[in-house]
């Protein structure tokens, strides 16, 4: 018997089930396993998923995601399976043999049945494995429910800008109100009482429609500005619209302007975009003011909303900070990525992505397709006809490039001139050495520079092996000398060593040899082909 406390990460079912099965696959046996199910107040979920392994076949397997508090699996098993297959291994035989005889004592009592056709033996079942992205719905989903439940608070407040990450926090939250209706409907009677109470239903009445609790329990708001464009704010509309939140659309230009006259009455000044002019510092503190107020805006929402309609209790503010952002330091200080909690804060953009595509198809929410497939965009800066402001144009990097550093700087610990090895090894077929150690140089510098950012992050659930969260998941310091200069340096010496524009790499046209097939492949052992694999470090 196993009593486990495995929390849920992202991939991470295969190899827990792999150990168990290992356990008892070669020597015999049954593997009774329980694990903790729900959030643990932290920033963990549990996943349950109890199961019963008879020589290495699963014959009983729970749920790994449930809103229930206590889940039972029940199974018949065979003893004297387990009996002939441990007989049947030599080296159990020679240590039997050697063995004095075992005197045995008869009672009137059974441990086990008699045989019974009624009760018929447990027979091997296919494991149940979630999807990636249906892990990003449900195990966050649930996570919120219990969350919201211990709390106390009425209900969530996100601010939606109509983009990835702030659609796949909402598609989350119509995920959990779509499970709590669905528990209701099974007879779940602690699922009804905590969604009576925090709905704030009366008349024995209670939640029936995911929609209509939504509405009762999730405010969505857009804030826009000037920056902003009719798209993202029509696409935040309809996704509200689909879940059903009750959903507010308010332009925070006054507020901007107001700000902005009094730093020009303080110091005679106004600042300007770049686009028109201004100086980076310029630039972005225009952009600063504006994600800085946005969030000044949720918690006053959070906090007055419940009693504008008469309702008691508070809101909690949501987050929507991916992984990737967080370790590039690609947000704003006190922005809308300060918040109570977050559940998608350890994901990468890739796995969310994704998630929308799913989400579009088996949520409901069937403008979450036009919502994956729009570039990210901050929207902080003036729409020009020459100039538009993309995420991946602002970093100097692409999503899925930031991924691999991710993995490379946290699970692989690697620093500059082993990042840079590494690298050379998996991109070199494309890229010659001079670039990868620019782009080892981009990184590092503004990893090092934003690194601060990461001690004020909003507690997220934990679904990502390199999330940067300092509190509990990344102990690194937080002040470095962004320069880097003995390890630029080497970077300097490597490649003016190597003696041409690239690395000496196998036949990139063999599929068997190729730094091609190093993506989604490998674990601990090579860190260049581990980069690319989203089990790693599991």
């Amino acid at each position: 018997m196993n009593a486990s406390g495995s929390h849920h990460q992202l991939r991470k079912l295969d190899l827990r089930m792999r150990a168990i099965i290992g356990a008892t696959h070669t020597r015999g046996g049954v593997y009774m396993y329980s694990n903790h199910q729900g959030c643990d107040g932290g920033r963990l979920y549990y996943d349950g998923c109890c199961c019963v392994v008879v020589n290495g076949d699963v014959v009983a397997q729970g749920s790994q995601f449930s809103l229930k508090d206590v889940e039972v699996a029940v199974a018949q098993v065979d003893l004297d399976a387990i009996s002939s297959l441990r007989g049947s291994i030599s080296s159990f035989q020679e240590q039997a043999s050697s063995k004095p005889e075992v005197s045995s004592v008869k009672v009137s009592y059974q441990l086990c049945k008699s045989f019974n056709l009624q009760e018929p033996i447990s027979c091997p079942i296919e494991i149940k494995y979630h999807l990636p992205e249906e892990e990003i719905a449900f195990g966050p989903a649930c996570w919120l429910w219990d969350y919201l439940r211990r709390s106390g608070a009425s209900g969530f407040l996100l601010p939606l800008s109509g983009g990835a990450d702030s659609s796949s926090v909402a598609a989350i939250v119509g995920c959990m109100c779509q499970l709590v209706v669905k528990e209701i409907a099974n007879g779940d009677e602690q699922v009804k009482a905590d969604a009576t109470r925090i709905g704030q239903y009366a008349d024995g009445k209670f939640p029936a429609d995911s929609k209509e609790f939504a509405e009762r329990i999730f405010y969505t708001v857009f804030m826009g500005t000037e920056n902003s464009s009719e798209a993202t704010s029509t696409r935040a509309k309809v996704l509200a619209d689909e879940i059903g939140s009750w959903h507010i659309d308010v332009c925070i230009d006054s507020v901007i302007s107001a700000l902005l006259s009094l730093f020009q009455t303080l110091t005679g000044k106004r600042p300007r975009y770049k686009v028109d002019g201004g100086s980076n510092a310029e630039n972005l503190g225009l952009q600063n003011i504006q994600a800085r107020i946005r969030m000044v805006v949720a918690f006053i929402l959070a906090s007055l909303m419940p009693w504008v309609h008469n309702k008691s209790g508070f809101y909690l503010v949501l987050g929507s900070s991916n992984v990737d952002e967080a370790l590039r330091g690609y947000l704003t200080k006190y922005d809308c990525s300060s918040a109570d909690i977050n559940p998608i804060g350890s994901i990468s953009k890739t796995d969310l992505r994704a998630f929308l595509r799913w989400a579009a198809n088996h949520l409901g929410y069937s403008s979450l397709a036009e919502i994956e497939a729009a570039p990210p965009t901050a929207e902080l800066e003036p729409i020009r006809s020459n100039y538009s402001q993309l995420d991946e144009v602002d970093m100097g990097m692409t999503y899925e490039e930031l991924s691999v550093y991710g993995r490379l700087r946290k699970i692989f610990r690697c620093g500059p001139v082993s990042m840079f090895k590494n690298l050379c090894f998996k991109w070199g077929s494309r890229l010659t050495p001079s670039e990868i150690a620019d782009k080892v140089k981009h990184f590092f510098k503004y990893y090092s520079i934003n690194r601060h950012k990461m001690t004020v992050l909003t507690p997220s659930y934990h679904a990502e092996s390199y999330s940067p969260e300092d509190n509990r998941f990344d102990l690194r310091q937080f002040l470095y000398n962004s320069r880097w200069p003995f390890q630029f340096r080497k970077i300097d010496q490597l490649v003016s060593e190597m003696n041409g524009d690239r690395v000496a790499l196998t036949d990139s046209s063999d599929p068997n040899t190729s730094t091609g097939s190093l993506n989604r492949v490998g674990g601990m052992g090579v860190a260049a082909a581990g980069s690319g694999n989203p089990d790693v470090g599991i």
